[in-house]
């Protein structure tokens, strides 16, 4: 600690993001990313860009990349936010639209950035158990708030709300910004961004994308977020003071063939969905249990096994998993869905595991 940090940076509790190891054998499971790799035209798109280029600064507004998710999307480009990943488009959803008064309210359990956002930006928050079995119960958030947000799916748990649920609670909550987080909404839920569409778009409602889960490009660090205009432009101040040029040259390029390659975006997220399934199936005949996941990772446990057992047993293994210490998931794990091999390396591991703990 140094004397010169502000009281700010004294009494923070930074993010732990995800590891990743420097193994030369490893099978990683633990960051939720893509086993399978981009879309083969956003690559071609990166690789097409004149190098002599990259001297000038890229278009602060993204607009090129704003016309195509709007497209894709049945949008308008003001109603289109960018930022360097999604995480950056949070921190200003935090700071532009979460400060307020009164407590901004997210789940106990749930993407664990919320609360260092919170801390960072000086901002009030109240969490909101799950229910018993680990569900968002929207009637709990009927009270008094700055804001409204979690992710559908859940993080870490994969359980996902439908859109009429989230629809309901729109309808009960008007005084505040409700924020649905869709990184995993690929993988088998309902997207809350048809609720955008036309004259009836709420002026409350922003949803947030990223292009590292289903699109595969953790590594080119692009987000978005989508609403009515006037939240958009809420955020553009906010980043306008923060940083003009979040996204480069390379990634808006990228990003653009990303977004218009529907079909490979399809093809990948249905085989991570039937490998899903089969892991789901092969677990449980191993004793294991498993909540029911909507996204590219499932969250499980073993009724007999500490989930701190079995994380560091699988790493003495090289295979890298998720474990958090938080008390009611202490004894899960959240394991990313890879490919067929490496599920089938991950079930021959735990099958010896459980056998000789």
């Amino acid at each position: 600690m140094s004397r010169f940090w502000s009281p700010t940076v004294q009494n923070l509790t930074p993010y732990v993001p995800g590891e990743q190891p420097q193994m030369q054998r490893l099978v990683k499971l633990n960051t939720n990313e893509s086993p399978y790799g981009p879309s083969p035209k956003a690559l071609a798109a990166i690789n097409s860009q004149n190098n002599a280029d990259l001297r000038l600064y890229p278009d602060p507004e993204g607009l090129a990349l704003k016309k195509a998710i709007a497209h894709l999307h049945g949008l308008e480009p003001n109603q289109v936010f960018l930022g360097n990943g999604s995480d950056e488009v949070l921190a200003h959803v935090f700071l532009g639209l979460l400060k307020h008064q009164d407590a901004v309210l997210f789940p106990d359990i749930t993407y664990s950035f919320y609360p260092v956002y919170c801390k960072l930006f000086g901002i009030e928050y109240q969490t909101i158990p799950l229910g018993p079995e680990f569900e968002i119960r929207t009637a709990d958030y009927i009270k008094p708030n700055g804001g409204i947000i979690f992710p559908n799916p859940n993080a870490p748990t994969g359980k996902a709300l439908p859109r009429s649920e989230i629809e309901a609670l729109l309808s009960e909550n008007k005084n505040s910004v409700v924020v649905i987080d869709e990184a995993y909404v690929d993988y088998g839920t309902a997207s809350c961004i048809p609720l955008l569409h036309g004259a009836a778009c709420p002026e409350n409602l922003l949803v947030v994308h990223t292009l590292s889960k289903s699109r595969a490009l953790a590594g080119l660090r692009v987000g978005f977020a989508v609403g009515h205009p006037d939240l958009i432009a809420g955020l553009e101040r906010v980043k306008n003071s923060f940083n003009s040029y979040p996204l480069g040259r390379l990634a808006q390029a990228g990003a653009i063939a990303a977004i218009e390659d529907q079909a490979h975006l399809l093809e990948t997220t249905n085989k991570v969905m039937q490998t899903r399934k089969r892991l789901v199936e092969e677990l449980k005949a191993l004793g294991f249990e498993i909540l029911p996941s909507s996204a590219n990772f499932i969250l499980t446990h073993h009724p007999q096994r500490a989930g701190e057992d079995l994380y560091q047993a699988l790493r003495e293994r090289g295979i890298i998993v998720r474990h958090f210490k938080s008390p009611r998931i202490a004894d899960y794990l959240r394991i990313t869905i890879g490919t067929d091999e490496q599920s089938n390396e991950l079930v021959m591991a735990l099958k010896d595991i459980t056998n000789n703990l």
